[in-house]
Parts: C-alpha cells; structure tokens; sequence
C-alpha cells in the first residue's frame, strides 16, 4: 500500500488516507528498519561464508567467524521473515480499517457497501483501490443528496 502518493487525489480521500495511515503507521516504520537491516546482515553473511567454505582452506581457526557470519545470517533471515509477517498486519489492520469505514457510511446502500467489502476481501491487495472508488462514490451521492 503505497499511501504516499496522494498529490493528485481530493482532499476528501486525502483526509481518509491521512487517517488509515495513522493507524498503520507505526508498522509500517518497524516494517521498513526490519527490512532495512536484514538485506546487508543477509549479503555480508552469505559472502564471507561462501568465501570462506569455497576459497579458504579449513582450518579450526575458521570455526569461529563460520558461527559468526552463519549467526548473523540467521538474524538477517529472522528480520525478513519478521517483516513479511508485518506487512501481512498492516494489510489485516489496513483491510479491518477499511470495512469499518465502508460500513459506518450512511450515503452508500447496504447492497454497494457488501459488494464493497465482498471485493476487498477477496482481492485484499487491491484495498486501496476499492476505499478510493468506495471514497469516490460516497462523495458523489452526497452530493446529489445535497442538491436534490
């Protein structure tokens, strides 16, 4: 979810991207020091351990920085992992988010808000997509309610 982009967009769907963000926000920085920090620990690991398996002769002094890049490697690892189960909450917390709001609409009948909700639960990556044309459509009927 790329909510950074929001130059073009009307203030409306500004102001409701500014408020799911923050209750993702937080996540989403721990997501990105995670990845941050596990793509060099992941290089520098597997580079000297392929050096030193493949084109250092074994010896016992080269147990030691085995363990070591091999630990390190572990911990670039486990930080990948961990992000790819943050970005899956930022989508549940983000998903939940969303229902909420398209449920809490009193402008959109209930038939095009479970049509709504039927779409981003079976296309979750295209959430945004569907809040945006949900946000759209909102705006719309409350503007023919105004005017009528």
């Amino acid at each position: 979810m790329n909510i950074f982009t929001t130059k073009n967009l009307p203030l409306f769907i500004t102001k409701e991207l500014e408020q799911l963000h923050k209750t993702i926000g937080p996540i989403m920085v721990k997501t990105s020091k995670y990845l941050f920090w596990s793509f060099p620990l992941i290089t520098i690991s597997l580079f000297n351990l392929g050096f030193l398996l493949f084109f250092m002769p074994f010896t016992s002094e080269s147990i030691p920085s085995l363990v070591i890049y091999s630990i390190v490697g572990a911990i670039g690892f486990a930080l990948a992992k961990e992000a790819r189960f943050k970005k899956k909450e930022i989508e549940s917390i983000s998903s939940t988010y969303i229902i909420d709001r398209i449920t809490k609409s009193d402008v959109v009948t209930e038939g095009r808000q479970q049509d709504y909700i039927t779409r981003l639960k079976s296309q979750p990556k295209l959430a945004l997509h569907f809040f945006i044309e949900f946000l759209n459509e909102e705006k719309q009927k409350e503007q023919r309610n105004l005017y009528s």
